[in-house]
């Protein structure tokens, strides 16, 4: 009997489009082993599975292609070589590679009938989005926290993309919390990954601002001895490699500034003062532990285990970072720095450490590895089960794609015991990336100019006028008032293949934006080094809707305010036709990147009834942000 025979009787005609069909899976995590599984054994002819990770022991527990021995191999090679087995007719193919690398470009991408996402990163799934939308290719994406999942159809025109629900703005907390006055575990973490780990082997607080302190007035004198205190860690790190530096460390941030802290009496006026260490004495008690005590992961360490596990962890960074340092300077490269990661072991012992140090001064209680893992990784326990319902509705969804049903897509909503579908959003017409138009250039970018862009396709093609800017991701290449880069290669500009500009047209009557992805193409035609993909047809940008005034006394109202939406760095305002909100999950509970769930809070009424923090991860540098009621 043919493998294939039931899903034939399932499927009918549509099983020839899946097996005919060229797909690109974009994750091999929780959610991505899962839908791989899925995708071959329903018979999709060829796939593509693409994953800069590798194999971690703690992904063992839900991504059931791996086994103990592919731990530290990569993931989307392993994943291929044992998804295979479960169907030798299709055609796998496997990428240990970040997909926005610039050898996945829009040709590349327009080369599939299909994309999934099965990410744990918000920047990622943009760049994927863009991209889908850029070539025209439908996008199922997907996430889980927990026990919540969801899956969303995305394709131009017909739905909204992923950046239709515009993000919310991280909440931050004042710094002095933080640094002064800790009250709960976690903020004594954030303080170790976020403040002690950067200063002594990162980026200076001097050179990033992670924790904004300008507007914090109140706390100006305190700010300002903050300020003293890193300069002073400064100083030391520069003595990195000494024999005392260890002590150096330890009476600087667990004696010296906690004695500082406690002599504000006004700051202790209804609580206990923190109480400070001493480096001698526990390094006399210090000989009595074990030094293996770091690989007790479950136990809660003694204040000595603490300080045993914060000296080794601390020889071992400076160590590390010795090494690399040497390494940079041969080869000419810059110079290195270490950054928390949850699944190194020398960045997770020092923040255990050294939080649960910082924890036993204020009197809070410390926390194991493993819950600390947790907390600083920002890690939502992910459910094996909860992967393997959304990596099969993502299947089922997939059916309806090909079949080009949309109008029977749905946004899936997984919850404890139930299923929910909601109508997908039409396009958000304000939407930053699907709500422009849309073009692909072919360029020679080693010849072509920014005049050549400028003149051939904005003012000749496409009709453009004079007011006209052109935007990179880095910024404004090119306005009225700055054409000092036309005469600059697109090249030199940092403008090459899978690229992405913005037009912005300025004229009295202006057109809407215009998006353009750049395919670098060498150009047959020597006098033509940048053409429209589609040189024959004529594209038209619409202009711009005039704005209608709204009627006297009118005001459009804050449909904010009649609800709370919690997401992963989304906040949708969207009302269904019963008034029921959408609420957008998170990404799937994964260890490896997620990031926190972010609180946006419409309203003070809102606020009264609610008995929860908001812990919230920034995408760009992963600093941790606490909000909480105080």
């Amino acid at each position: 009997m043919p493998r294939d025979r039931y899903a034939r009787q399932s499927l009918g005609a549509t099983q020839r489009l899946v097996k005919e069909s060229r797909v690109l899976l974009v994750g091999a995590g929780g959610i991505g082993c899962e839908l791989l599984k899925n995708l071959v054994l329903t018979g999709f002819g060829e796939i593509h599975v693409i994953d800069l990770d590798t194999i971690d022991l703690s992904n063992l527990n839900r991504q059931f292609l791996f086994r103990h021995e592919h731990i530290k191999k990569p993931k989307a090679l392993v994943a291929k070589d044992v998804a295979q087995k479960f169907n030798p007719n299709v055609k796998l193919f496997a990428y240990h590679a970040n997909i926005k690398d610039r050898q996945f470009n829009l040709e590349w991408f327009s080369g599939f009938n299909i994309v999934f996402n099965a990410l744990d990163n918000m920047d990622a799934r943009r760049h994927v989005n863009k991209m889908c939308l850029a070539v025209d290719v439908p996008l199922v994406e997907s996430g889980t926290t927990g026990f919540r999942g969801q899956v969303q159809v995305i394709k131009k025109g017909e739905t909204a993309c992923y950046d239709c629900t515009p993000k919310t703005t991280p909440i931050s907390y004042p710094v002095c919390t933080i640094r002064s006055t800790p009250s709960q575990p976690i903020h004594c973490i954030v303080w170790a990954k976020s403040y002690l780990l950067p200063e002594l082997f990162g980026v200076s607080e001097d050179e990033a601002a992670e924790l904004d302190s300008s507007e914090d007035t109140d706390n100006a004198e305190e700010i300002k001895k903050l300020k003293e205190e890193a300069q002073a860690l400064k100083k030391i790190r520069a003595s990195m490699g000494s024999n005392d530096f260890a002590k150096q460390v330890f009476d600087k941030v667990f004696k010296e500034d906690i004695e500082r802290l406690a002599k504000m009496e006004d700051m202790w006026k209804d609580k206990k003062p923190p109480e400070p260490l001493s480096y001698d004495e526990l390094e006399q008690q210090a000989t009595m532990v074990d030094s293996g005590v770091a690989r007790n992961g479950q136990g809660t360490w003694s204040v000595v285990e603490n300080f045993v596990v914060f000296k080794d962890s601390l020889d071992r960074l400076v160590k590390r970072l010795s090494q690399e340092q040497a390494a940079a300077s041969k080869s000419g490269e810059l110079q290195p720095s270490i950054s928390f990661d949850k699944d190194d072991d020398d960045t997770m012992d020092f923040v255990t450490a050294a939080g649960n140090l910082r924890a036993i001064i204020f009197g809070i209680e410390p926390k194991s590895k493993f819950d600390i893992k947790q907390m600083a990784g920002n890690i939502i326990p992910a459910i094996a089960t909860t992967n393997a319902m959304i990596a099969g509705l993502c299947v089922l969804q997939a059916f309806k794609v090909f079949k080009g049903d949309y109008a029977r897509t749905r946004w899936l909503w997984l919850g404890i015991g139930s299923l929910r579908t909601d109508q997908l959003d039409l396009p958000n017409p304000e939407c930053p990336v699907c709500s422009v138009a849309m073009a692909r250039v072919q360029v020679d970018v080693e010849r072509a100019t920014l005049a050549d862009l400028v003149q051939d396709i904005l003012r000749t093609r496409l009709g453009y006028g004079e007011e006209v800017t052109v935007m990179t991701e880095a910024g404004v290449v090119y306005d009225p008032d700055l054409e000092d880069n036309l005469e600059k290669k697109l090249s030199d500009l940092n403008i090459g293949d899978a690229s992405f500009l913005l037009i912005k047209d300025e004229d009295d009557d202006p057109r809407v934006d215009l998006q353009i992805a750049i395919e670098a193409k060498k150009a047959a035609d020597e006098t033509k080094v940048v053409l429209l993909e589609k040189e024959g047809e004529k594209l038209e940008i619409p202009r711009k809707p005039k704005k209608q005034s709204a009627p006297d006394g009118g005001h459009a109202e804050d449909d904010d305010a009649n609800g709370i939406i919690v997401t992963n760095g989304t906040s949708s305002s969207t009302t269904l036709p019963s008034g029921k909100r959408k609420r957008p999950l998170d990404d799937e509970g994964d260890e490896s990147a997620t990031p926190a769930k972010k609180l946006q809070v419409p309203s003070s009424e809102v606020v009264k009834n609610l008995d929860m923090q908001a812990i919230v991860i920034d995408d760009d540098d992963g600093a941790l942000v606490i909000a909480d009621d105080e």
